[in-house]
């Protein structure tokens, strides 16, 4: 009877701890994302015309941990060369079920973009990370469909 009641007592505290799998920030995915990725490839397509964004004198990494991702974009010059010069960052929590992706953008230095969702299709082959979906904010006028690819940072 003590084991019984022992038995029980543990798996309703258990339970009661449990994470609620509905919620964002939870991984529903045999996908391996987390993990430090680095941006090798990127395009978008606006109306009929696709063009890259990737920028090799950039570097981006994409930062993914079981609960939130996060993303850091500069120049290679060390902003020494004040007409390339750049940087970006945000954050924010995710959620991830099958191979549909959904970010929350909670932070960026762009605030404008701050508080939307979007939504991407993400599949890995080896050590490449891929993300195809449309970036949509109606108040901005921006609607565009991306493919980024990322390779995984080895430690």
């Amino acid at each position: 009877m003590k084991f019984n009641l022992k038995f029980i007592l543990i798996a309703t505290l258990f339970t009661a701890c449990g994470i609620d799998s509905k919620k964002e920030g939870t991984v529903q995915s045999a996908l391996p994302i987390v993990g430090t990725w680095e941006l090798i490839s990127a395009t978008s397509t606006e109306r009929d015309s696709t063009f890259s964004t990737f920028n090799p004198k950039n570097k981006m990494i994409k930062i993914i941990t079981p609960t939130h991702f996060a993303f850091f974009n500069h120049d290679m010059t060390m902003g020494k060369d004040t007409a390339t010069a750049s940087y970006s960052a945000g954050c924010g929590t995710y959620s991830l079920t099958d191979s549909l992706y959904t970010e929350h953008l909670e932070y960026f230095n762009y605030r404008e973009w701050e508080d939307h969702k979007f939504q991407f299709v993400v599949s890995i082959n080896n050590d490449t990370f891929t993300q195809k979906g449309v970036e949509k904010i109606e108040k901005l006028g921006i609607e565009r469909f991306i493919i980024e690819k990322y390779k995984r940072v080895k430690k």
